[in-house]
Parts: C-alpha cells; structure tokens; sequence
C-alpha cells in the first residue's frame, strides 16, 4: 500500500454503528384508560365521576385521542350526564372533539339507556312501579328541547301496552286533539291511560292551558270507558303530578 493510501484511511473518520430506532413511547392517555378501567371494574360505576364515565364510554368512540378534556368539555356545555346523551346532535357537535360519527353513536347510547327503561315497565302494572314509570319518562323526555306529549296505555289490571308520543310541539306549546288520544287508546283496547309531556323550560309547574286540555281528554274518555290515571309533566330538575296537585 502506497504513502498516500495509508494517509488517505489513517484520517477518515471513524462512523460509530448505526443504532436501533427508537420504540416510540405510548401516548400518556392509553396508561390512563388502563387505570380507569381497572377501577371501573373493581370499585363499579358508583365510584367514578360523570366525567369519568363518560371518559370510559369516549375511549371506544374516540380511540386515538385524550378524551378527559372531550367529556368534560361536554359537561360544561350541557351541565350532567343526561343532558349530554339527551342534547341533539347538532349541539352536541358544537363540542370540540365531537364530529358526526361520535355525536350519532351517543344518541344510540342514549335510545338504548331508553330502551332499557322502557323495558323496565313494560308489561308490569304500572301503578306498583311507579318510581320506574317516572324515571323512563323522564330518561325519555327531560333533556328534549321541544314539547313532546306522550301517553301511556293501560290495560284493565294496569299494565303497560304500549307506549307513543302522540304530537311533537314548539319549544312551550304541544297541539292536542282528545278525540285522537281516545280513537288510539280505542285501538289499542286500552282501558286507561296516563298523559305525559314535558316542558323545555324545566319548570314541570302544570299550565292552565295543561290543566284545561287534560279536562278535555277526561271528558272524551269517560263516555267510552277510558280512565285518565294522571297527567305527569316532566321537568329537568323534577316532574308535577296533576292528581298529586289535585288539579284533576
């Protein structure tokens, strides 16, 4: 080897080998569902927050993302868990972090909460389990941003038959036509019914309007046989019972 050569090779630089490229760490939120499942599953829903549970019910509809600032996000917007699942959709994506994937899958999560109470009190004798009628109405109708009347149908032992909102309405008023309610409960071999609607505003507080048109329907009723049991009204915060207030 030449003079030059051995001069050429003694000054090049000597490279180190070439290291394995780094295992990309985990996102910190994945340590977090972890731990958070685990405690679900260990101290049961009870123990966990509403922002936690819908954290927990926000992993399987965000997967790649922290969802604790989504949920609680969320709750501040809307103020309680059932007023989130109960908002619209359209609202619901006015969220940051909610598109309309997500803001659909809560609404199913929400029909199925619903389906759950309403089978529940199907079938039962209704008046045994009234805490249960209440809270399905009210699961069903207290975070709706429009009037709806709904009537439950009764069978002679007092047993749930069917369940239908009759007329969706305005923000504070529902149009109610008593010949229609007992034409249905006619139909459906009803022997008596309960009237519920809600209002928006979240006073459940019976209007004259309420307290008059219920007289109609218990008029109508009454010259075929049909019993008005009571008619509920559904608030956020509460419920009014017009037999409990004595009004009918």
């Amino acid at each position: 080897m030449s003079d030059d050569e051995r001069s050429f090779f003694s000054e090049a630089p000597i490279r180190p080998p070439a290291k394995a490229s780094a295992v990309p760490e985990k996102p910190h939120y994945l340590g977090h569902r972890d731990r958070l499942r685990e405690r679900f599953a260990s101290a049961g829903p009870d123990a966990l927050p509403d922002y936690e549970l819908l954290e927990l019910l926000l992993f399987r509809l965000i997967p790649r993302a922290d969802t604790k600032p989504v949920a609680k996000a969320l709750l501040a917007r809307f103020g309680t868990l059932a007023e989130v699942l109960g908002a619209p959709v359209g609202l619901l994506q006015e969220v940051k972090g909610i598109g309309p994937a997500v803001a659909l899958d809560l609404k199913v999560v929400a029909a199925t909460a619903q389906r759950m109470a309403r089978g529940e009190v199907l079938g039962r004798e209704v008046l045994s389990s009234w805490t249960q009628v209440l809270e399905y109405c009210r699961s069903a109708m207290a975070f709706e941003h429009r009037e709806q009347f709904r009537i439950l149908f009764l069978d002679k032992k007092n047993a749930l038959i069917a369940d239908e909102v009759q007329q969706r309405g305005t923000v504070d008023h529902t149009p109610v036509y008593p010949r229609e309610v007992v034409k249905r409960a006619l139909e459906l071999s009803a022997t008596a019914i309960i009237l519920v609607h809600n209002h928006p505003s979240g006073d459940p507080t019976p209007s004259r309007a309420d307290i008059e048109m219920t007289k109609e329907i218990i008029d109508a009723g009454k010259r075929l046989g049909i019993s008005v049991h009571d008619h509920i009204i559904i608030g956020k915060k509460g419920y009014a019972s017009m037999k409990g207030l004595l009004l009918i």
